[in-house]
């Protein structure tokens, strides 16, 4: 009767154990949302993220994770102030690092690799790469298992871990994301025209896709439609965000059509005075064009950011060609200057005009004026 009692007891702690281990499948949906945000923020991919995640930690049950956090097991190495513990693995009792919660671990994961030379290779490559981000980091000396890249691939293909790194880049939820083919015909934005006495001195780029040239003295890159920003933030160590700011850019992903990617600030006004409008082109198309950032481009011209141009359209590049043609506009007609808290409806009343007489007269797209801007009030 007690050796039935003991089997039953240590029966039951078996499926206890067995029922408190950790699958790959909950380790995944615990784990995914900061693999994602890891990617966006360094560049690592999150597949890779959570491939290494459920090898290094055993989907989460290994006794290092249990007792640090460590969920890639990272060892000390002569450069880690933070938190310790000792680990048999390699050799007995190795130094490991520690953390209070995982997203610790995630994030000084992502650091490790950013800040390691020997890893600085993989930034290169497309962060879609699995295989060759897997590779990589066995060749720079990540592990000592040979098969580590195979493992790394087969969680990858096995579980679907891609689809993270694809949602990281587009945003988009959706698991059968297709990378736009190239349309090789597709002429790139910024074609220049306009008066040979005033527009005749935009430098000349060559659309040849990679190759760093210049813009209105501003380096940028030829980009095909259909490559990642994250990659070309990666290529010119350069982090996502400060490239989006560059390029007047709000959604991260993928490029959907050929256009120059600049590679630091452009300038706050054009090198040469007006820019002629092309057909089909956007204000966005034009202030890549110019090698001019979008809002002033915009506050030049008196333009919304979503207005449809026309083409042959000039816009000012120079605030003070804007000025000296504002100033010969207003001289001809009459001017109101505008007081604080003062609106076209004010206006329009002193003045007995129409709201739309005065966007008419001053090209105006909104009804929000400024504090002591001109307005006509009467041709």
């Amino acid at each position: 009767m007690y050796k039935i009692s003991v089997i039953l007891l240590l029966s039951i702690g078996l499926n206890k154990a067995i029922a408190q281990r950790v699958t790959i499948e909950a380790y995944i949906a615990q784990f995914k949302d900061m693999a994602i945000n890891e990617m966006k923020r360094s560049g690592v991919p999150a597949s890779i993220t959570l491939a290494q995640g459920i090898l290094e930690s055993e989907n989460g049950n290994s006794d290092l994770v249990k007792k640090s956090n460590n969920h890639f097991g990272i060892k000390c190495k002569n450069t880690w102030t933070g938190e310790t513990v000792t680990h048999d693995d390699d050799t007995n009792q190795e130094c490991f690092r520690a953390y209070n919660n995982a997203d610790e671990s995630y994030r000084d994961h992502s650091d490790f690799l950013k800040a390691n030379k020997r890893y600085s290779s993989l930034f290169a490559l497309d962060p879609i790469d699995y295989e060759g981000w897997a590779r990589g980091l066995k060749k720079a000396g990540y592990a000592t298992n040979p098969k580590y890249p195979d493992l790394l691939i087969s969680y990858i293909e096995q579980y679907d871990l891609q689809q993270y790194s694809l949602y990281a880049l587009q945003h988009i939820p959706s698991q059968d994301i297709a990378i736009a083919e190239v349309n090789d015909n597709e002429k790139p934005v910024g074609t220049r025209a306009g008066s040979p006495s005033l527009v005749n001195d935009i430098n000349t780029v060559s659309p040849e896709a990679e190759k760093v040239s210049s813009i209105n003295n501003t380096p940028c890159v030829f980009v095909k439609k259909g490559t990642s920003l994250l990659l070309i933030a990666n290529k010119n160590n350069i982090s996502l965000s400060k490239l989006m700011d560059f390029n007047d850019l709000t959604e991260e992903g993928i490029l959907s059509k050929d256009q120059f990617i600049f590679l630091h600030k452009k300038s706050r006004t054009g090198n040469t005075a007006y820019y002629i409008v092309q057909p089909g082109e956007t204000v966005y198309d034009v202030a890549q064009a110019t090698g001019i950032q979008l809002r002033y481009l915009l506050m030049y011209n008196h333009l919304d950011a979503g207005i449809n141009l026309q083409a042959g359209t000039k816009l000012f590049l120079q605030s003070d060609v804007v000025n000296s043609a504002d100033n010969d506009h207003f001289q001809k007609n009459k001017v109101h200057v505008v007081a604080p808290k003062e609106g076209l409806y004010a206006i329009s009343k002193i003045y007995k005009v129409s709201i739309k007489q005065l966007k008419k007269w001053n090209k105006l797209v909104s009804d929000e004026l400024g504090i002591g801007q001109k307005i006509i009030v009467s041709k």
